[in-house]
């Protein structure tokens, strides 16, 4: 991942922080361990070590919380690409949305959930158990965060997990996820104006930074609920197209047992661009390919008795089906970093190839036919 760095696994998911994220591990490190430095003796390591400890425990209760997350979500059967933890917090990168509304709203509301549950657990532990009073100071201050971490997060308004809730809510109401995700993303934009209004007023009217993180928080919240809207509107024109649906007329296709010579001809006289073919047998199945530079491996005199078959190559890329949504197509096509995939019926038969040129006008005509 870009501007982060690996760490490490959790349970089988890759664990990134960002560089953002030693900033802030200094920053509280250091803020926490001179409130404690009245404490100790002067020059004492002590303070700055359990300002570490308090840090890094600060940012274990970050990790739990989006650890929640992904533990719900691999039940689901979804998996996870990597946790990252940030300037902000942290995120549970999942490899695609549940399936049913009922099932986003649990993997939403787990992270808040396990804030909770910590927060109710230290407390426990702090108001029981008598420990000296850093340590108890430091408990206080991990009941705090976490509570916070869950209040925070149930704001109803994306990227936010509270936003998750109210897109799933809204789901379930609708019917379509996609609302769900643009409901929630303005809320999210409303909340981000709100945070910014509040930390930039102060700051206008007397020169106060008081309330400056607001304002960061703000612009946090503005951009990322707006690329989830503008993703959302993007993925809802997707909706009830298949991968049969952009396949290309007049796909380059060849049969394995026509002739070199004839698919040569073939290419002269109809001034085909195309320069790599697909080769099906008699029954029209995918049996490999074919480029027009591959007839160089044999002398033009041998042409007649050579056959598609004898040039033909193996296929090397992955094979779409006609019936596959075209949002996963076009996943596919950007995970094999390939311009163009074959599109095969569900009996094998091959349909043609679907061009990611394509896409994109026939997205513009589905939206000229139904308008918003």
């Amino acid at each position: 991942m870009n501007g982060t760095i690996r760490v490490g696994n959790l349970f089988g998911i890759p664990f990134h922080v960002a560089k953002s994220w030693f900033f802030v591990l200094a920053l509280v490190s250091w803020s926490y361990g001179s409130g404690l430095a009245a404490q100790f003796p002067p020059s004492s390591p002590l303070p700055l070590l359990l300002g570490l400890v308090t840090a890094l425990l600060l940012f274990a209760s970050v990790l739990a919380h989006e650890l929640g997350h992904s533990f719900v979500a691999l039940r689901q059967g979804i998996g996870v690409k990597s946790i990252t933890l940030f300037l902000f917090g942290g995120l549970a990168s999942l490899e695609k949305e549940s399936e049913t509304p009922a099932e986003a709203f649990n993997v939403a509301i787990a992270g808040p959930l396990v804030s909770l549950v910590l927060f109710g657990t230290v407390t426990a532990i702090n108001t029981t158990i008598s420990l000296p009073a850093p340590f108890a100071a430091i408990l206080g201050t991990l009941a705090y965060v976490n509570l916070s971490l869950a209040l925070f997060n149930l704001i109803p308004g994306l990227p936010l997990d509270g936003g998750n809730i109210l897109k799933a809510l809204v789901w379930k109401i609708t019917g379509n996820p996609y609302k769900g995700v643009v409901f929630a993303s303005r809320a999210g934009q409303f909340v981000g104006w709100i945070a910014i209004a509040s930390g930039l007023i102060p700051l206008l009217v007397s020169g106060s930074f008081a309330n400056f993180w607001n304002l960061l928080i703000g612009l946090f919240l503005l951009q990322n609920a707006g690329r989830s809207a503008q993703s959302a509107t993007v993925q809802e024109k997707f909706q009830g197209l298949t991968a049969a649906d952009a396949v290309t007329k007049n796909s380059p296709i060849v049969v394995e047992s026509t002739s070199i010579r004839d698919f040569a001809d073939e290419l002269i006289i109809s001034g085909s661009n195309w320069r790599r073919f697909l080769v099906i047998d008699e029954k029209g199945l995918l049996v490999g390919a074919i480029s027009a530079s591959d007839l160089n491996k044999f002398p033009k005199y041998h042409w007649q008795e050579k056959f598609v078959k004898d040039l033909m190559q193996p296929i090397d890329t992955a094979v779409l089906h006609s019936s596959q949504s075209l949002l996963d197509a076009v996943t596919t096509l950007e995970q094999q970093q390939k311009s163009a995939l074959p599109v095969i019926e569900e009996n094998g038969v091959l349909l043609g190839i679907l061009e990611k040129a394509a896409i994109l006008p026939l997205l513009q005509q589905k939206t000229q036919v139904n308008p918003a």
